[in-house]
């Protein structure tokens, strides 16, 4: 099966600063959820915005589905940023009514359905709502694209613990199981288990690239005690 994401010696430098992304080669399956994990600066969000087309590589090449990054790739990526990019003076229901005209893809019915879920009104501007309640709305709002690449930056970051788990089921009630979910997080452990694989990523490089389960069967430890493990010997 072709892989949904290629990386061929893929760099990036911003401006005349260090490698956001050094010379990063790798291939990702159709039908997984993936962490992509990483301190800060290691070039999580910039892979992230050069596959949803967001910014162009230094060098190297990535492909989506076999395609370079373009229009058809744009239309099989649905991409929450880490930042809220909704105006404050729109409604939830307005959102709606913009991704319903901006992507074929979406799913009105199933956004309305997840919003009903998470408690979202969908009368209120977005600037009345809660950080974590606008970050709901973005979920949703990408989750509802009938997409074959998901690219999800910290999105459970600004919910409160108790909601983290209910929006993960959510994500998991409402994705294609032939699609592909590539997460960034720092909240490994909120997340492993729905996990099947996983990427660490440190200055630019892929360090590791395994099995969610590989690391609990062969390693006797949890995701999250591997990671600190591993980038604890890189802070030494």
């Amino acid at each position: 099966m072709e892989p949904i994401l290629q990386c061929s010696h893929l760099t990036k430098r911003y401006d005349k600063g260090p490698l956001a992304l050094n010379d990063l080669t790798m291939e990702l399956p159709k039908g997984e959820i993936i962490g992509l994990l990483g301190p800060n600066g290691s070039g999580k969000t910039t892979l992230l915005k050069l596959t949803a087309g967001l910014l162009t590589p230094t060098c190297g090449e990535i492909a989506v589905n076999g395609m370079r990054i373009g229009a058809a790739t744009k239309a099989i990526v649905s991409y929450l940023p880490e930042r809220t990019y909704l105006s404050p003076t729109m409604r939830v229901d307005e959102c709606l009514n913009l991704f319903s005209t901006f992507y074929a893809d979406f799913d009105r019915a199933r956004a309305e359905e997840m919003l009903r879920l998470l408690s979202v009104p969908t009368a209120a501007k977005i600037k009345t709502l809660s950080k974590g309640t606008r970050e709901k709305v973005q979920l949703v709002l990408v989750m509802a694209r009938r997409a074959k690449l998901y690219l999800l930056d910290e999105p459970i970051a600004g919910v409160d613990p108790a909601a983290r788990d209910y929006i993960l089921s959510t994500i998991l009630r409402n994705y294609d199981s032939e699609s592909t979910i590539l997460l960034s997080t720092h909240l490994i452990s909120d997340i492993e288990n729905v996990l099947d694989s996983f990427l660490f990523i440190r200055d630019g490089r892929v360090i590791c690239h395994d099995r969610a389960s590989a690391v609990r069967e062969m390693r006797g430890q949890t995701l999250d005690e591997f990671f600190r493990e591993v980038f604890r010997c890189y802070a030494n």
